[in-house]
């Protein structure tokens, strides 16, 4: 399904994806590669020659996923505190809006 207005291709996008799902029996089993490549990047990250004891890459590794989801909490609350910034300075002088 092409499309050539730019616009259309995040529709075509969302279409695709309840089609996929639409027919998928497991979606643990559909996303399980993608689950394993967004944690195995944790490894890398913290171990990128493969030297460590297993085990202590695993800690590392859940340390490092951690910090980044405190990473996206963050700039989450950042974004929305000055997104409600904006909107005050957009107010018009007495509060009314």
């Amino acid at each position: 399904m092409a499309s050539s207005h730019p616009s259309d291709a995040a529709q075509i996008a969302k279409l695709a994806a309840h089609l996929k799902w639409a027919k998928c029996d497991d979606r643990t089993t559909a996303t399980a590669a993608a689950r394993k490549a967004f944690l195995d990047r944790f490894e890398r990250e913290v171990d990128p020659d493969g030297t460590l004891d297993p085990a202590d890459r695993a800690t590392r590794a859940a340390h490092a996923k951690s910090a980044y989801y405190a990473r996206l909490a963050l700039k989450s609350a950042q974004a929305r505190r000055a997104k409600a910034t904006a909107r005050k300075a957009e107010q018009p002088a007495g509060g009314e809006a």
